[in-house]
This record gives C-alpha cells, structure tokens and sequence, in this order.
C-alpha cells in the first residue's frame, strides 16, 4: 500500500512509522503544519520531522511554507465557536494531506495526530473520513496511543527535540500563561459549584 502519512511533528512519528513497517506499510511522510508559531519553534520542528525521516530512512513532502497571516485569518474567528480552533486546524491539515495523497497517485492517508493522547481523535476520524471521501481516497485508521511511552522512549533514543506546547500561539499561550491558568481554574470552580448547586 502507498500510504501518505501526515507527521504533526518528528517525536510524534516515531510510534506510527514502526507500527505501519511491523505492519508491511512502507509509509510516506508528509509535512504540513501551518498552526505552529512562532517562526523558530516551526522552523524547528520541520528540521526535527527532516532528521527523523532521515534517521529511520522515510521518504518525506514538505510544505515549507510559513503560514502565520493565514493561520490568524482562520484561527481568530474560530474562536468565536466552542473548540472552533482545533476544529478548523484539523480539517486544514487533513483536508490537505488527503488532497496531496490524492494529487500524487497514493492509495491511503493517515495522520501521526492520531497517535497523541492530547487531540481529539474521534473528531479527527470523522473529520479524516469526510475528506477521504471528496478527494476518493482511502483513510487508513489506526489508534496509535496505545504507544505513547514507546513513541516517546524512541524519540529520546534519536535524540530529537521534543516540543513543549502543541503547535499554535494560543497553546503556547495556554501552557506557559500563568495568568490563563488561574482563569482557567476560577472558571472550572465556579462550573463545578453551578453543577451541585452551590
């Protein structure tokens, strides 16, 4: 089978490129990311996915272009919608990797997303079949979370950089902002008070 795989990022591959090989899949990657910022942190992570392919010997596609105007104009009003963002970032990313797997003569896609604990994996999977379906290919799905601490222990044996924070500015934001993180937590108070009557 030639199968494109879509890699979020190099640590994040490790798992699902031994997984589809124990599995007789020789996969393809496919770089296209245009949630992570700033420039240096994609920039990083795009060389990290180029030194994991070459590590393990997996052709790759890259998309090397930085999309920061781009991301804003569909990030900023999908926040207006309850869990828009991450919505709209997945149908972004996988409407492309099952339209470039289209364009270029592979017979499946998948997604490296599909293997963290962290994302929304059944809307990703409805999402992925959707797409497979306009463009006529095929969606090859895996859980690969069962390897997380696998996924991770390899990446540490390759030495690659591990990302702290989950692509975009707002994640980033959302990890380090101290400040978020006591609004945060008011707010799940006062939901939980609301729920017992409080």
């Amino acid at each position: 089978m030639k199968l494109l795989l879509h890699m979020c990022c190099g640590p994040c591959s490790c798992y699902p490129v031994k997984k589809l090989r124990e599995a007789g899949v020789e996969p393809v990657g496919y770089f296209f990311n245009p949630n992570i910022h700033p420039y240096k942190e994609w920039e990083h992570r795009l060389a990290t996915a180029k030194e994991f392919a070459e590590k393990v010997r997996m052709e790759i596609h890259v998309d090397e272009n930085y999309m920061l105007r781009d991301f804003l104009q569909k990030a900023l009003p999908a926040e207006a919608v309850p869990n828009g963002r991450c919505r709209m970032c997945y149908t972004w990313r996988l409407e492309q990797t099952a339209k470039f797997a289209a364009e270029n003569g592979f017979e499946a896609f998948t997604s490296t997303l599909f293997y963290s604990i962290y994302q929304q994996h059944e809307l990703m999977k409805d999402t992925s079949e959707f797409f497979a379906e306009k463009y006529g290919i095929k969606f090859y799905y895996e859980d690969f979370r069962p390897g997380w601490q696998e996924g991770i222990d390899i990446s540490h044996e390759l030495e690659l950089y591990r990302q702290p924070y989950c692509g975009c500015i707002f994640s980033e934001e959302e990890r380090y902002s101290k400040a978020l993180r006591k609004q945060r937590k008011r707010e799940a108070k006062a939901k939980k008070r609301a729920q017992i009557g409080v």
